[in-house]
């Protein structure tokens, strides 16, 4: 249900996090939606208070406080006896009132399939399009024995399992022994104890009966269409769709205050409108945004324990998610380590310092997970780490996000379990036109230069590409805002949650260092016209402010090329931001350091002076 904004005038959201609850007041301010006030509490799902809905009366007795202290108004109130007012009444209540929830650490799933590359793969898919965060992945063809599958399925604990397998009216033998598995495992959810753990199957239609018979007296079995009804076809909507119901009808009514919580969550008529789980509620927003401008959209969140990559790409606004559990910069700081290698992580370093050094600021970053860099030194390093785990994060969300795979020919089963090819990704940089960047590491970087120069090293991306960053982590809160008002949440995205840091401009190719790469004349909003033609391998930044827009003539040199299209010569509009235009010239498939340390090390500080990223004391 869509409300304009003569029943919205004034929303509050929250987000429910695993440590913090995020309160936000969204208004409809001389004619459009403004995010005016912030405020927020720790979250309260655990002992001694065990009732989400105080952390969320804190983080609103907040937002009121400032709101009489903003408007010089001491009557305005959002809440009355502990609950929110809805329908507001003058000063007192709000129009609507809508959260978001990872606490209690989020949806916890585990999914199955026949073959791991292919339903697996789907369901896979679904589980973390619906927010979700996978726990484990159990197939056929995972080379594990029987009894290890049982004992996996019991010892995690998931709130619940999608179990997908077999193409609609093929052999049901394969699907029917998963269910058997996790029959066996007898598995019990991880919150509460009296009731059984929800199940969705979403597999071979011919084989639901023996599915039922198999599980009907040990799980809660909830049965939709199939997630590949054919090799060719994915089909994920139902089961992302049972899903949502699940978390809210199974786990959030056996988490601590949730119950209160579910019941205040209403619109301007008091229907209800579901809590979403916090990666849902980020994928709606950034699905929201890319249908709105019709663009190409690629988001990252890098936390303490997991990064998540979001995507949007291709005309379908194929929407995916992934969730690299073990890359953070604070509990798995020692991980990024362990799957990047102390070179590639050394490689971004512009310091000759011993490798212990980096070893040992990571084990104390690792022990000490709330600390931040005192020293600017320990910054750099940091921040270097932070690129490899952006970088391997990536790097799997590429992998992840593909074409179906199993479709090169037609075959039978037998044939599918020996199947190793993969579909190409469907991540294509050149195309991508915004990306952006939430997470401690990114949004509260000491300058947003760094952000810029983290962004840029990490994904590399093509052609043209603005950049932006979530100023306080607001899209979950604007995600589920947009199940009863895209437009206000839309509007808060362009003009309150993103701050536009400015457009990458980067062709695409090989050359040799020094050898002319990019000619580039841009003229300036203030008349002033800045040009030049730079060679490879360099980086050059032109201030731009947010707002403005430089009017460019591009050519490139010696075969590397501007966009989709390969075109060597543009002319077009470059927007600016907090930091400015970025020209990378450093190249593109493949994208290369000098191995030789001296000569690294200079080719760093020199990039680093162009990015104006650190004090020249560093890089002196």
């Amino acid at each position: 249900m869509q409300y304009d904004e003569k029943r919205l005038t004034r929303i509050v959201a929250t987000d429910c996090g695993s440590t913090t609850t995020k309160a936000i007041l969204i208004e409809w301010v001389d004619g459009e939606y403004r995010q005016t006030i912030r405020g927020e509490a720790p979250t309260t799902v655990e002992a001694p208070l065990n009732d989400v809905t105080k952390g969320v009366i804190n983080a609103t007795q907040e937002l009121e406080e400032l709101a009489r202290l903003k408007y010089k108004n001491p009557n305005i109130k959002f809440m009355e006896n502990g609950e929110f007012v809805i329908p507001r009444k003058g000063d007192v209540g709000v129009d609507a009132y809508v959260s978001t929830s990872s606490a209690g650490g989020g949806l916890q799933m585990m999914v199955t399939g026949v073959v791991a590359s292919m339903t697996g793969e789907s369901a896979e898919r679904a589980a973390l399009g619906a927010g979700a965060i996978v726990m484990d992945l159990i197939a056929s063809n995972d080379r594990r024995m029987n009894h290890e599958k049982i004992e996996r399925i019991r010892e995690l604990r998931p709130d619940m399992i999608l179990m997908a397998g077999g193409e609609d009216g093929g052999t049901v033998k394969h699907v029917v022994e998963m269910a058997e598995l996790v029959s066996a495992a007898d598995p019990r959810p991880r919150l509460g104890s009296g009731y059984k753990l929800p199940v969705i199957y979403a597999g071979n239609k011919d084989a639901r009966e023996e599915i039922r018979n198999s599980l009907k007296d040990k799980v809660d079995l909830i049965v939709t269409d199939n997630i590949r009804p054919k090799l060719e076809i994915e089909n994920l909507g139902p089961a992302r769709d049972k899903i949502h119901d699940l978390f809210m009808d199974h786990v959030m009514k056996q988490a601590p205050g949730y119950n209160k919580l579910m019941e205040w969550c209403q619109g301007p008529d008091h229907e209800t409108v579901p809590i979403m789980p916090t990666p849902a509620a980020v994928g709606n927003i950034m699905q929201a945004i890319a249908r709105a401008e019709n663009i190409e959209v690629l988001g990252v969140d890098i936390g303490g324990a997991t990064t998540d990559v979001f995507s949007v790409f291709t005309e379908d606004f194929i929407f995916n998610r992934t969730v690299s559990a073990n890359l953070g910069m604070s509990y798995s700081i020692s991980n990024v380590l362990a799957s990047a290698g102390l070179p590639n992580i050394m490689r971004w370093v512009p310091l000759d310092i011993d490798e212990s050094e980096l070893r040992n600021m990571i084990k104390n970053k690792m022990i000490r997970p709330t600390t931040i860099p005192s020293l600017l030194e320990e910054l750099v390093l940091e921040q270097a780490i932070a690129i490899e785990a952006l970088r391997l994060a990536f790097e799997q969300h590429k992998e992840f996000a593909s074409g179906l795979k199993g479709m090169q020919r037609q075959r039978d089963i037998s044939e599918a379990f020996s199947q190793s090819t993969s579909g190409a990704t469907i991540v294509n940089m050149m195309t991508l036109d915004l990306l952006v960047a939430s997470g401690g590491v990114l949004s509260h970087a000491p300058r947003r230069n760094q952000t810029v120069m983290l962004l840029i090293n990490a994904f590399l991306p093509e052609g043209i590409t603005r950049l932006a960053v979530d100023s306080i982590f607001m899209m979950p809160h604007l995600g589920v805002l947009s199940e009863i008002s895209t437009k206000a949440a839309t509007e808060v995205f362009r003009k309150d949650c993103m701050v536009y840091l400015g457009t990458c401009v980067a062709p695409v190719g090989k050359s040799k260092l020094g050898k002319p790469a990019l000619y580039a004349k841009l003229e300036m909003p203030d008349g002033s016209v800045w040009e030049e033609d730079i060679p490879f391998g360099e980086v050059r930044l032109i201030p731009c402010a947010i707002g403005e827009v430089a009017k460019a003539t591009l050519k490139t040199h010696g075969g590397l090329i501007l966009d989709k299209d390969k075109n060597r010569e543009l002319n077009i509009d470059l927007h600016g931001g907090t930091v400015g235009i970025v020209l990378d010239t450093r190249g593109r498939q493949p994208f290369v350091l000098p191995t030789e340390k001296t000569q690294r090390i200079d080719m760093l500080k020199k990039w680093m002076r162009e990015f104006k990223a650190y004090p020249e004391t560093i890089l002196s």
